[in-house]
């Protein structure tokens, strides 16, 4: 089964959230559990977390399909000591607090290497990292997030993030989101029947889809490859309905939080619509 969202907005508190989700026709949802573009946020409230809880299960979200985004400030490959341990510090407490909300999975990118270290040096940062992270918490997976190759970020490519699973101790507790987007940037041509053949076969043979823990479901502004990262709205960019309709009637995309982070937000219900209609 396919269960399709957003990534809602958390104003007001986290507990606002189910409801927003459930207004729009959802079946999973992402949020920032503190606003994304600061290192830190106030503390859950008791009223934050209880209400939470309280209204995922009133609207009937399982914690298996709810995936937040850490802060876009993180930098877990960073070169330079001191961002590197601030960027931890603030990783950590982004998974404490998917602990306090009982949620089960945390999406993050996976840095970039500023032109101070090679890609391989990023990478392995990366799982040292996780390792120092998941090594002081616990029930959380974390998810890594395939990136377009923009600028200086590292994990375009999936060899990139089998390169950081293999260096994490508690294979358990990783997992990967695709975004479709990022991957058509890439160079992952998912709008045609044998592209998308060829990518799946790919990420099974590199990554594995038993490490597929969710999709962000975006189109893309820019062509093949260009590693540019500029989502659209779904059919209406360079990948079309088609790779939407390819990765509907998969089987291998069944049971995992499959996210909208589409440009028009006022279009998600109709979106979630459509690509349920997508499936045969």
């Amino acid at each position: 089964m396919k269960y399709i969202g957003a990534h809602v907005s958390a104003a007001g508190g986290v507990e606002n959230v189910p409801k927003r989700a459930n207004e729009i026709g959802a079946k999973a949802f992402a949020l920032f559990t503190k606003n994304q573009r600061r290192w830190e946020g106030p503390p859950l409230t008791k009223e934050n977390i209880d209400g939470f809880k309280t209204r995922c299960e009133e609207f009937g979200f399982s914690m298996d399909q709810v995936m937040p985004h850490d802060s876009y400030l993180i930098n877990l490959g960073h070169a330079e000591q001191k961002q590197l341990e601030k960027s931890r510090k603030a990783f950590l407490d982004e998974i404490q607090r998917c602990e306090q909300l009982g949620i089960k999975l945390l999406n993050f990118h996976p840095g970039n290497h500023l032109n101070k270290m090679s890609v391989e040096e990023c990478l392995l940062r990366n799982a040292e990292s996780l390792n120092w992270a998941l090594d002081k918490s616990e029930g959380v997976t974390a998810v890594i997030e395939n990136t377009a190759g923009q600028g200086t970020s590292v994990g375009y490519k999936f060899e990139y993030l089998a390169r950081i699973i293999e260096g994490v101790d508690d294979k358990s507790r990783i997992g990967v989101c695709i975004d479709t987007c990022h991957a058509f940037a890439a160079g992952y041509d998912l709008s045609t029947e044998d592209g998308f053949k060829a990518m799946c076969k790919e990420f099974e043979e590199t990554v594995g889809f038993e490490y597929l823990k969710g999709i962000h479901l975006n189109d893309s502004q820019k062509e093949l490859g260009s590693r540019v990262d500029r989502h659209d709205n779904i059919g209406e960019g360079h990948i079309g309905l088609k790779g939407f309709e390819l990765l509907m009637n998969d089987e291998r995309f069944d049971d995992i939080p499959m996210i909208l982070e589409t440009p028009n937000t006022e279009r998600w219900p109709e979106e979630i619509e459509l690509l349920y209609n997508l499936v045969d």
